[in-house]
This record gives structure tokens, sequence and C-alpha cells, in this order.
């Protein structure tokens, strides 16, 4: 008895929400772990580094939200006006544009005339004419647009999540405790997040993991480096 083939589903990444949540948390994490490790460099106030580190939280997720928010909005608006020349061109055109998904389908090794039957009924259905010249023609499908708005509110609670890890401890500690346990933290944080990436992509957990950590660490050590030469004298 032969089996059916088995469905291969494929998750869905043309959206701008499980982007935004990727580099949200990593920019997060990056950009906030560099700032209090800059700041707790300099040897200031423990008050000081905890609020560096929520205005770094608080900036960096609103300026995320915003620019991801942009981003999918003029990518879609984008879409849009090609989409709209594409069905304006369908009704105008419709012989060439039949020709044209016909030659789509021979580039591909589909004979001459099954080609064209395939377009002729391709094109019989305004809806689905528009889907597969968009698809073909501009690389999206009318449906498959990223929502501004979940991309930014992705955004910006990732951001804070990952900008959370390396100051929570400033709550807790001061000095060297706090910023050993800031980098730990981090540290152990970026390593989830590399693990999680490569699962998802399907690629080599080591090798992912350390471009993570890679991403952290080289931007940390330069901030400490800086607020250490830089240096300030403090009370608690």
């Amino acid at each position: 008895m032969v089996m059916p083939p088995a469905e291969h589903h494929h998750r869905d990444v043309s959206g701008g929400a499980i982007r935004a949540a990727v580099f949200g948390v990593s920019d997060g994490l990056v950009s906030n772990l560099g700032l209090i490790l800059g700041v707790a460099g300099a040897d200031p106030a423990p008050s000081v580094v905890r609020v560096a580190g929520m205005a770094g939280l608080v900036a960096g997720a609103v300026s995320m939200a915003a620019g991801e928010y942009n981003s999918v909005r003029v990518q879609n608006e984008l879409f849009e006006r090609e989409l709209e020349l594409e069905r304006i061109e369908l009704r105008r055109n419709p012989e060439g544009e039949t020709e044209e998904l016909a030659g789509v389908y021979e580039a591909r090794g589909v004979d001459g005339r099954r080609a064209r039957e395939l377009a002729a009924a391709m094109m019989s259905d305004p809806d689905l004419a528009l889907e597969v010249h968009a698809k073909e023609e501009l690389g999206m499908a009318p449906g498959s647009l990223g929502s501004p708005i979940g991309a930014a509110t992705s955004s910006f609670f990732c951001f804070a999540a990952g900008a959370i890890v390396p100051l929570a401890p400033w709550f807790f500690a001061e000095g060297n405790a706090a910023t050993v346990a800031s980098l730990v933290l981090a540290v152990v944080a970026a390593v989830v997040v590399g693990w999680i990436i490569a699962a998802t992509a399907e690629r080599p957990v080591p090798r992912v993991v350390l471009r993570q950590l890679l991403f952290l660490l080289v931007p940390a050590a330069i901030t400490y480096a800086v607020g250490s030469a830089l240096g300030v004298s403090g009370g608690g």
C-alpha cells in the first residue's frame, strides 16, 4: 500500500512580527548591557546606573517600535502601489498579461501549449490572476503583508524584555556584584536567544550561539573600557 506524501507546512516568516521579536530581544540585550556597563565602568552611584538603564530601556523600546512601524508601513504601501498598477494592467491588457504569465511557466520547463492553458485558466479568475501575478512579479501575495502595529508592538516589548535582563541586578545589588550579575544574566539570555534562533532556522546551534555572544560581549567590553577610562568619582 502506497502511503500519501506527508504534508509539508512552512512557517510564515514573511511578516514583520517575528523579525521584530528576534531583533528586539537581541538589541535590548546588546544596547542596554553596553550602556549599563559603560556607565558602571565610570564608577558612579548605583542610582545613576539604574536611571541610565531605565532611560536606555524606554528610549530603545520606543525607537525600535517606531522604526519597525515605519519600516513595515512603508513596505506595505510600496507593495500596495505596485499591486494597484498590476490590477490596472490586468484590466487594460489581459492578453499581454496572459502571454507574460505563460512565458514564466515556459521558462520553468512547462510545455508551451500547456503553459498557455495554465495561464489562461489563471486569468479567468481576476482575483486569482492578481494573486499569481503578484507572487510571480513582486514576490509577495496580497494577503501576506506584515502588520505595522504587530511589528511595532512585538518590537517594543521584546526590546524591553531584553533590556531589563542586564538592568535587573542593579535594583538588588551595586558595584562589582551588580556588574558581574548583569554580565552573567545577559550571557545566559544571549545563549537562550541564539539557541531559539538556531532551532527555528535549523542552523548549527554552536555557531549561532557564538555569534550572539560576540554581538553581545564585544560592544559591552568596548563601552566598559570607555567608561573606565573616563571614570568619575561617586558615592553610594
